[in-house]
């Protein structure tokens, strides 16, 4: 590195960067823990749903400050309508100032495609690219690993997310195994214009199972396909019982995405986000199309992104730069 370079990286205070959702392919879940957790074991997938973030250094005696809002092309807004100190962003920001042992102040500006309530991790999401952001911004060093850990006490999702591409998770979401090589996955995401209650789905989850341990052998045979895809009746989530008596009009809406799209309508995390696995992108845009056209269902065509693509630098900025 020479002299101008290493001055520019050292003047870096800006950091731009995409939080994507995720999918759970397959979502097998145990019994509650001492802690509170689920057991569980989970097939999961980053796909080019993204919410941004832009994130700022501020000076040492400076006060760190927080916007969020909704991007201009959200298809499912809703009120946000939480306190500032719970956005799973900005817990993972203090999260981060109590490792460090020190004020890292930062602004930041949040915009959002990711549904609330809708089972694709967006807060997690949004955690975890925080996490990143500020790790560069204020060159703490700490590795995909020791992130993924102070993540891990706010969110089951967000070691996951540190990581994306495809991996199996484990434990109450520690334990990640991921995959080095995955094919192109298309997919349909529908949102339904109502959210699910975590807690809730997890509550009705025990009185109605008696499920002890998850089925790790299940999930691990499903995902055994890679780097191929899997067939599309394959894919599960143990879930669905309990999120259908909690939101029981979305078997109405999985009942219609899956008259048009002949293939089976598979529920994401705790819901109520739904998805279909298409042949590719031609076919997944038709059917995203029709979704919206026929059901009044928003809908998107999305895609996997391997790890390769997720773990590419964000963009950053000296400050005076324009964007």
């Amino acid at each position: 590195m020479n002299l101008d370079e290493g001055t520019r990286v050292s003047m870096i205070d800006t950091v731009h960067c995409s939080a994507p959702a995720k999918l759970n392919l397959a979502l097998s879940v145990g019994r509650r823990g001492e802690g509170g957790l689920h057991a569980l074991c989970s097939w999961m997938v980053t796909i080019n749903l993204y919410d941004d973030l832009t994130v700022r250094r501020l000076p040492p005696d400076r006060l760190s400050r927080y916007a969020i809002n909704w991007h201009e092309d959200a298809r499912r807004p809703s009120p946000i309508n939480w306190s500032i100190r719970k956005d799973l962003a900005v817990r993972a920001h203090l999260a981060l100032e109590k490792h460090a042992g020190r004020p890292l102040p930062v602004q930041l500006h949040l915009r959002k495609r990711i549904p609330v309530g809708g089972g694709l991790g967006g807060g997690s999401s949004d955690a975890a690219m925080m996490l990143h952001a500020v790790n560069q911004l204020y060159k703490l060093d700490l590795s995909p690993d020791v992130r993924a850990a102070i993540g891990h006490g706010i969110s089951s999702d967000i070691p996951f997310l540190i990581h994306g591409g495809s991996a199996i998770v484990g434990g109450t979401g520690e334990s990640i195994s991921p995959h080095e090589e995955m094919a192109d996955m298309h997919f349909v995401v529908v949102f339904p214009r109502l959210k699910a209650s975590t807690s809730t789905v997890y509550q009705v989850f025990d009185e109605i199972s008696d499920m002890e341990d998850p089925n790790l052998e299940k999930v691990a045979c499903l995902a055994a396909c890679q780097p191929g895809v899997p067939r599309p009746e394959s894919l599960f989530n143990d879930l669905v019982p309990a999120i259908h008596r909690v939101l029981p009009s979305l078997q109405d809406d999985m009942s219609h995405v899956a008259s048009l799209a002949g293939s089976p309508v598979h529920v994401s995390g705790s819901g109520s986000s739904i998805f279909v696995l298409c042949q590719d992108a031609a076919q997944a845009d038709t059917l995203a199309r029709r979704c919206e056209k026929e059901h009044g269902l928003p809908a998107i065509a999305t895609c996997t992104i391997p790890a390769c693509r997720y773990h590419a630098p964000p963009h950053m900025e000296s400050p005076g730069t324009t964007r």
